[in-house]
């Protein structure tokens, strides 16, 4: 059985819907961005309105639904057009009625753009002698005037046409756009020009203007548009989803737009809430300001978006509605989930909202400091920006608990089988949703989330981790400088976030580009993580290109203003980037990259709590019980 069209079609005059313009009776919604057509395109809509060519259907919405955006007049409306409830709303359409309203109703000059894409601003009228002549090109009789009705050239100093005046008009037989609806009056006054001053020419002239008015003008005044208007029971998100298909032309729509927009019909500012204006600050610049170091411009959240915002109050919002219905109907087998999708934001009533901002600002603040505890510092270090989504809402939900040492080490489990387990690189929504549930309940003694058991990391995915965009890549590097402390070569500073900013910590290969080139080692094997690690500029700069047994020599005798390193010392610096100090004096490329991987491979599997996936199957059941001890000395170091 087929469903109810939520639809309907039927002509309207176009008379009629610029009127509606006018009225403010049919209005645009507030996401509606403003648009602004050519000159050339205008006269070509103009032309074909006049040769009563179709231009297209319109999608209206009937207000008179559930469904609530803030409306917007037609722009060139008068001020009386602006009112709050209009009969409907224009969906797709905008720039043809938008155009059409400004050349033929506002009186007012259409504000466009010219050939040489200068903004200027339009009277559009008729040369009514080109319009008749059939051998001509109709656009070529559709003429933009300047704001004062001269048309000018040589720099200003020659004057082509001028219709500053009713009588000019008349004089050059000029019909203006602005009278298409009531051209009589304009030719009441025709007559009286050419009677009085002209007697000559009126027989010719009203001969010619009677055709224009039968071949041009009568098209405008019969012209219908076909109009699809979508019924006022389409739900709000197909509202959406139908601008979105029918705007291909625009640019994207964005959610946060329509939330701003359905906000704002209940009175409030979500745009001024995120952006703030001149006198507040608003909750992104909060954001990026939060724990920003001195060094740096932006903060850890500096990329958290108005979207990421709305899904973690959209955890909560949903989370309670199931609640909800579980309470209701504590029987029934399905119940509603708990979501981020693009519906769940769309439905996010503006009551939840406001409940929820503060928490989730808060549990946003919190993620930058968890965050920052694993070393991450700065945007670009983190492994998946959709993780702090969940990572927020977790931390707003359980308050400060997650500053016991128990929750904390969870916590971090939990965020590393994320990342080593690449599991933000698709179905992100899903997750988003799975995590917020699973990790909370298991923070609060349930069982262990999907994440984690799902988590799985090869070992060779070591050797092909080679660009930085990785969220592997980056989690290893937060890795070596927080779990193992690495320290600089050169200083012996751990990277905290004061020598990190100011020392320009990056990674760099430890085995470097050039040696390993002279030497045809494939640029696969030198490129991946493995040969790469956490450096100071100044440092890696000691390093060049040369051999690990000759930069670690200008290290240990003092290079430059830096002073000489004890052996065992540097030693120990190097041991905290899990490297072999015995493999680089010996320039022992190939021994460095495989007791490296062995090495880096237990770093991640004490992270994730769980081992690396090698390919041989582990017996069904088997657990695993990492011992950190033997991780420690199953590092062997042979100082000598």
């Amino acid at each position: 059985m087929s469903n109810k069209n939520l639809f309907y079609t039927n002509p309207v005059s176009l008379e009629k819907l610029l009127n509606d313009c006018n009225e403010g009776i049919l209005q645009l919604p507030d996401f509606q961005r403003s648009w602004v057509w050519d000159e050339d395109r205008i006269k070509s809509l103009i032309v074909s309105v006049s040769r009563a060519f179709p231009i297209g259907a319109l999608m209206m919405l009937d207000t008179r639904g559930g469904i609530n955006f803030k409306p917007r007049p037609i722009e060139g409306t008068p001020e009386s057009a602006k009112h709050p409830n209009p009969d409907s709303l224009l969906l797709d359409g905008q720039q043809r009625i938008t155009s059409l309203y400004q050349a033929i109703v506002s009186n007012r000059p259409v504000k466009t753009v010219s050939p040489r894409n200068k903004q200027v601003k339009r009277w559009f009228y008729f040369d009514i002698r080109k319009s008749l002549d059939e051998s001509a090109d109709r656009e070529d009789a559709i003429l933009g005037i300047p704001e004062d009705k001269i048309v000018r050239s040589d720099f200003g100093r020659a004057v082509d046409l001028d219709l500053s005046s009713p009588e000019k008009e008349y004089e050059e037989m000029m019909f203006p756009m602005t009278q298409v609806f009531d051209p009589m009056d304009w030719l009441m006054k025709f007559l009286e020009y050419y009677g009085s001053r002209l007697p000559e020419k009126l027989v010719e002239n009203l001969s010619l203007f009677h055709k224009f008015r039968l071949l041009v003008l009568e098209n405008f005044g019969n012209y219908d548009i076909p109009v699809i208007t979508l019924d006022k029971s389409t739900s709000r998100e197909a509202v959406c989803t139908v601008f979105e298909k029918v705007n291909t032309g625009g640019k994207p729509l964005y959610v946060f737009e329509l939330i701003t927009a359905m906000y704002a019909a209940d009175g409030y500012e979500l745009r001024k809430d995120w952006h703030g204006d001149g006198a507040i600050k608003g909750r992104r610049q909060r954001l990026i300001a939060t724990l920003r170091p001195s060094e740096n411009k932006n903060g850890i959240l500096a990329s958290v978006s108005n979207i990421d915002f709305m899904q973690a109050i959209s955890l909560f919002h949903t989370r309670d509605l199931r609640m909800k219905a579980q309470k209701d109907s504590p029987d029934a087998k399905v119940l509603p989930a708990v979501t981020v999708s693009r519906q769940a934001l769309l439905n996010l009533p503006l009551d939840a909202y406001k409940r929820y901002d503060k928490e989730v600002e808060d549990g946003f603040v919190k993620a930058a400091k968890f965050l920052i505890r694993l070393n991450l510092f700065e945007v670009r270090d983190l492994p998946y920006q959709s993780q702090v989504v969940p990572l927020a809402a977790i931390l707003a939900d359980i308050g400060d608990a997650w500053e016991h040492e128990a929750n904390r080490l969870k916590l971090e489990q939990w965020y590393w089988s994320g990342v080593f387990g690449e599991m933000y690189g698709s179905a992100v929504d899903t997750r988003i949703a799975k995590d917020f549930m699973e990790v909370t309940d298991w923070i609060k003694g349930g069982k262990t989330p999907s994440t984690i058991e799902e988590s799985l990391f090869h070992s060779d995915r070591l050797k092909t981790m080679r660009s930085r965009r990785s969220a592997a890549y980056k989690g290893l590097n937060a890795l070596l400088m927080g779990e193992k402390g690495a320290k600089d070569w050169r200083t012996g500073q751990r990277y905290e976030d004061t020598v990190y900013f100011n020392e320009n910590v990056d990674i760099h290969h430890i085995f470097p580009q050039k040696w390993c080139e002279d030497r045809s080692i494939p640029r696969d094997d030198y490129d991946s993580i493995i040969n790469k690690t956490p450096l100071t500029s100044r440092t890696n700069r000691i390093i060049g290109g040369d051999a690990p047994s000759l930069y670690i020599s200008r290290l240990e005798k003092g290079y430059g203003d830096t002073p000489e390193i004890d052996p065992q010392r540097l030693d120990n610096y190097l041991f905290s980037h899990l490297i072999d100090p015995r493999l680089l004096r010996e320039d022992n490329f190939h021994a460095f990259m495989e007791a490296r991987q062995k090495s880096l491979l237990r770093l991640i599997e004490k992270a994730t709590n769980k081992p690396s996936f090698s390919g041989s199957e582990r017996e069904e059941g088997e657990d695993f019980d990492l011992d950190e001890d033997a991780l420690e000395s199953s590092y062997t170091i042979g100082i000598n």
